[in-house]
């Protein structure tokens, strides 16, 4: 109802072709929304200390300075090198001595099974796969696998679906397997039952899991490809997982004093000296549980790791084997994954996580965004349809607006509200806006912007416009005839080149010819323009030697396509047409005389010589191989294996 009335309405004041949607339109702002955090982000500097100390014995251990003269210290405590420096050269010669052990156990528990948006998450994680693919690969697993004598079968549950639950039947398989594979110490005694977190949970399906345990993924690797065996096999791992014990790891913190030149104080004054507290963690796995099978994935690029301490008891002295100030600088938030977008997404209550692969597609398809390193990165349409609908349609893409009509819809369903009293309370209000809108607001508006700069050609306002392929500066004197354009430089980017003369002569009016940077590359253009509109390529085309068979004037020249592919073209372009996609060679067709014959090359023949013309069909290769003529019906031919 929202993308079928916002879509058209975007048509008209924006662009055909774009789109608009209850759930995509919330999706795009949290995506601009973020670079903009990221543009306003202003990077601080921080400076952290640590010390590598040794006990008598050898063994090494890290610290780092948590605690200065009795006050603790923040993030932003150490702001430079100088303060660096002076706390690293106060701690040079000091007295270093363990104050205080602390240890305690710590249980780690697995993650529930799968539903459909945390399975798009963590294939995301640990396979690379989008939601899109996550969803198509989850899907043949479901319709079912060819399984040798078994036949056809479906190997996982409904992949739709917002439930942790597993049915009786599933924790009874995983149980046996678990004391099969792993013994009594890694089983429960009784099964794990989940609760979900996830805000208008639908859980009328079991959790996404094996629909036989027992078909383990060595058991199904000879019969499944790549993909679907990676989806299984994550699949299979969290579900048995999810029924193992917990697992333990022994922590250990030490408080480590660093008081410097006691030594050469008397003693009444020695204890009022104040110092600086350092830190060093660790921990030890002390049983595997669970993590024997399997382990969550995080989004979390930069989690540290804790290592293991060597035993330490209290009132122990240690020396210093080295100090290391090191610089730090604090970091803008992330752009989102499609893991950490589905994830946001769900936690707000927006959309039903079957809809989110196909809605991240959308955003891609429409161009709003474009996948860099695995992050969502805006392009200026995106950010453009996303300020607009959020200056004109605030109400409809707030955050906590579409979660709450997602509540309302769920009501529906539940058969707690009446669809008709709710389309009713929503339909009015944003029929009206939308007519509103449709008049208050000029066609344009959103995709030119005022500047404080005028034309240098005509003196009229220079404006920010948006393009096919993006913002740039451009005249608003355009439909009077000038057409004076520029790049739009953004924050970071290089000024763009100014052209640079050429030693080349324009063939058409001998002025200059100036080399440009066009869309494809650097080309040479007349610098007589708009006067002469002569453009040529920067790298002139190889030569074949052949002449043009069609206008019997051009020669046959090397070209790439907008794609990359080559081709041969007259060089008389765009008087003569002519083009081929294989080497021309200048000799005639013995069949129907052609003056040009080509060089094919395929995988399955090779190199071989045959006539381009359309029906002539002649070629080097022997009669039974001979391609049929491009006007010739192709014939049905079955073999038939024999068996001895």
């Amino acid at each position: 109802l929202v993308g079928f009335n916002l879509s058209p309405y975007l048509w008209k004041k924006i662009r055909y072709g774009l789109s608009a949607g209850r759930v995509q339109s919330v999706a795009l702002r949290l995506i601009c929304d973020r670079e903009k955090e990221i543009a306003a982000f202003v990077q601080q500097e921080y400076w952290t200390l640590g010390a590598q100390l040794a006990k008598g014995s050898g063994q090494e251990l890290a610290a780092h300075l948590i605690q200065l003269d009795g006050n603790k210290l923040d993030k932003f405590a150490i702001a430079d090198a100088a303060a660096a420096g002076a706390l690293k050269e106060r701690f040079a010669k000091a007295d270093w001595r363990v104050a205080q052990v602390t240890k305690s156990e710590k249980k780690r528990y697995p993650a529930p099974p799968f539903t459909t948006s945390t399975l798009q998450q963590e294939a995301a994680r640990k396979l690379g796969f989008s939601a899109k693919k996550t969803m198509a690969t989850a899907q043949k697993l479901y319709e079912g696998v060819a399984i040798g004598a078994a036949g056809t079968v479906g190997l996982i549950t409904y992949m739709r679906t917002d439930s942790v639950n597993l049915s009786s039947q599933a924790l009874g398989e995983a149980h046996e397997l678990i004391l099969r594979l792993f013994g009594k110490d890694y089983a429960l005694a009784k099964p794990r039952a989940f609760k979900n977190k996830a805000k208008n949970a639908q859980e009328a399906h079991e959790a996404v899991r094996p629909t036989d345990l027992t078909r383990t993924p060595a058991a199904l690797r000879a019969f499944l490809p790549p993909d679907q065996f990676k989806l299984y096999e994550l699949i299979w791992k969290r579900t048995v997982a999810c029924q193992m014990k917990e697992a333990l790891l022994d922590q250990t913190s030490v408080d480590i004093e660093a008081t410097a030149g006691r030594e050469s104080l008397p003693a009444a004054d020695a204890a009022a000296v104040a110092g600086g507290l350092f830190r060093a963690t660790g921990s030890v796995m002390r049983f595997d549980g669970f993590m024997k099978l399997y382990i969550e994935g995080t989004d979390d690029e930069g989690e540290e790791k804790e290592g293991m301490l060597p035993p330490l008891s209290e009132g122990e002295t240690l020396a210093l084997r080295d100090l290391l100030a090191e610089q730090h600088f604090t970091q803008p938030p992330p752009r989102y994954s499609e893991a950490s977008l589905v994830k946001t997404l769900e936690e707000y209550g927006i959309g039903r996580p079957p809809t989110y692969a196909s809605i991240l597609n959308t955003l891609v398809e429409r161009k709003y965004a474009v996948l860099e390193k695995k992050r969502f990165v805006p392009q200026d349409i995106g950010m453009v349809v996303s300020e607009h609908l959020a200056k004109h349609f605030e109400r409809y893409v707030d955050y906590n607006f579409t979660a709450g009509l997602e509540e309302e819809l769920d009501q529906v369903s539940r058969g707690e509200k009446q669809w008709q009293q709710l389309l009713g309370e929503f339909w009015s209000p944003f029929k009206a806006r939308i007519d509103q809108k449709m008049t208050e607001v000029a066609q344009g508006e959103a995709i030119t912007e005022a500047l404080e700069e005028n034309c240098p050609e005509c003196s009229r306002p220079l404006a920010i416009k948006l393009g096919k392929r993006g913002k740039f500066i451009a005249c608003t004197g355009f439909k009077d005839g000038c057409k004076y354009t520029r790049p739009l430089v953004k924050d970071g980017e290089a000024e763009a080149a100014e052209p640079v003369l050429s030693e080349e002569k324009c063939d058409k009016c001998q002025a200059p010819m100036l080399i440009k940077d066009g869309r494809y590359g650097k080309y040479l253009a007349c610098s007589a323009y708009p006067a002469c509109k002569n453009i040529q390529p920067l790298v002139k085309p190889k030569g074949t030697g052949v002449t043009c068979p069609e206008c019997k004037e051009g020669e046959l020249t090397e070209k790439k396509s907008r794609y990359g592919k080559l081709f041969y073209s007259c060089n008389r372009y765009p008087k003569c047409k002519y083009a081929v996609w294989d080497p021309p060679v200048a000799e005639a067709c013995p069949k129907c005389a052609h003056p040009v014959t080509v060089d094919k090359t395929t995988k399955r023949d090779g190199t071989y010589r045959r006539c381009p013309q359309d029906g002539c069909g002649w070629s080097t290769l022997p009669a039974k191989e001979a391609k049929p003529a491009a006007n010739a019906k192709p014939t049905k031919t079955r073999t038939t294996k024999k068996t001895t």
